[in-house]
């Protein structure tokens, strides 16, 4: 396997456990909650301290990835993500496990503006490698219920903990030996070109107000989706129809690893299509899912959560190539680690968010109505786009070697 597979290959398992290690405890709070142990809603509550170090750290980490070491910054993720999990599955008391879930995502903070940075480095076809990308992170999302049931039922919720973060270590270790360390990203000359002119500033001032706006919006949709799934999948059946914890899992899992597979569609349409056109589609048709979502029971629920995690997964490689596409390379992790901190910033609000939106009698109706206005909200920003997919600039590096062929 050649250097550069082999980092990408490492970049999107990182991308997995990135966002498999954010949601094992939100498994953990539904199979508490059927052993008797307490309301749903509180015992969500310390995924808080999580979320929330998922957003604040995440600027510091994108800073650091650009002026240090992005290959450093990864291998910080894999063990400090392996080494705070261990440590979580030793909590006694709830503060000591609201601590380990705070580790947990500060050390998760570092992907998104780092992991996706590396990602994007590419100058062609920086869409399909995202859309690949943005695959492995759902599918994170997608084993997280399933491995974490499986794991409470044979090991026990301490188990749920204790295995990811022995592999995570693991992977880190793997990761410093198999993957060089590189220079820090250098400011790039470029050079207009007939077909990439640089972009206005009155364009740049639209993208990044739209890439404002969406990430704070969508960043509450996706949050709450993933964090809530699995107890919509068992709250919209009985036990007996489902099997309990690991029914209700699996068919989570099975939605999310579903859906996941639109990225690899969505992503190379990144590349051929105006982004505009994409986000008032995929924007339009959360609308109606989330509407449907309150009318739903049983299977025709378990359809439309379906319908709408494929909309919202196809919806990030887009917003991931509008940065690439849009921002200089020596400063893009830092612009990543800007949209990922007002995305997951507002993601901290999703546990409590969650928590208010349910209750025993109306299930989740009032949080779906919240999460329509998110997403009428994100149509609304995509008319903010340039009509016109964007083109990028050729480095000036490449433009030399095709003068030199002339």
């Amino acid at each position: 396997m050649s250097p550069a597979r082999c980092r990408f290959l490492f970049l999107n398992i990182g991308h997995a456990y990135d966002h498999f290690f954010m949601l094992i405890y939100p498994t953990v709070a539904v199979a508490l909650e059927l052993s008797g142990e307490g309301f749903y809603g509180d015992l969500l509550m310390p995924a808080t301290a999580g979320f929330v170090a998922f957003a604040a750290f995440t600027l510091p980490a994108g800073w650091l990835g650009d002026a240090w070491s992005r290959r450093n910054m990864m291998a910080l993720m894999f063990l400090g993500l392996g080494a705070s999990a261990i440590a979580t599955a030793f909590s006694t008391n709830t503060l000591h496990l609201a601590a380990g879930l705070f580790c947990m995502g500060a050390f998760a903070a570092i992907y998104h503006p780092v992991g996706i940075a590396m990602v994007a480095e590419s100058q062609e076809g920086v869409g399909r490698l995202l859309g690949i990308n943005g695959v492995w992170g759902n599918l994170g999302v997608a084993a997280a219920p399933i491995t974490t049931g499986g794991l409470i039922v044979w090991l026990g919720w301490q188990g749920a903990f204790i295995v990811p973060g022995l592999l995570s270590l693991a992977t880190g270790i793997a990761f410093l030996l198999l993957v060089p360390d590189e220079a820090p990203v250098k400011r790039r000359k470029t050079v207009s070109t007939p077909n990439a002119a640089a972009p206005g500033r009155d364009v740049l001032v639209r993208v990044f107000s739209y890439l404002g706006i969406s990430s704070l919006l969508g960043g509450v949709i996706f949050a709450v989706l993933t964090i809530v799934m699995p107890k919509i999948v068992e709250a919209s059946f009985t036990v007996e129809e489902l099997g309990g914890l690991i029914g209700a899992a699996g068919l989570a899992s099975l939605i999310f690893a579903g859906a996941s597979m639109t990225q690899l569609i969505t992503g190379p349409a990144a590349d051929r299509f105006s982004p505009r056109s994409l986000m008032l589609l995929l924007g339009g048709l959360q609308v109606p899912l989330l509407l449907l979502l309150l009318v739903s029971q049983a299977w025709s629920a378990v359809a439309v959560a379906l319908a709408l995690m494929v909309v919202t997964f196809g919806i990030i490689p887009i917003q991931d190539a509008i940065v690439a596409r849009y921002a200089a390379a020596h400063w893009r992790a830092r612009v990543y680690s800007v949209k990922y901190v007002l995305s997951l910033g507002v993601s901290a609000t999703a546990v409590p968010l969650a928590a208010w939106g349910y209750s025993a009698e109306s299930g989740f109706d009032r949080l779906y109505l919240v999460l329509t206005f998110c997403a009428v909200g994100v149509v609304a920003a995509a008319l903010l786009l340039p009509r016109r997919r964007p083109e990028q600039a050729a480095p000036a590096w490449k433009s030399s070697e095709a003068r030199s062929k002339a």
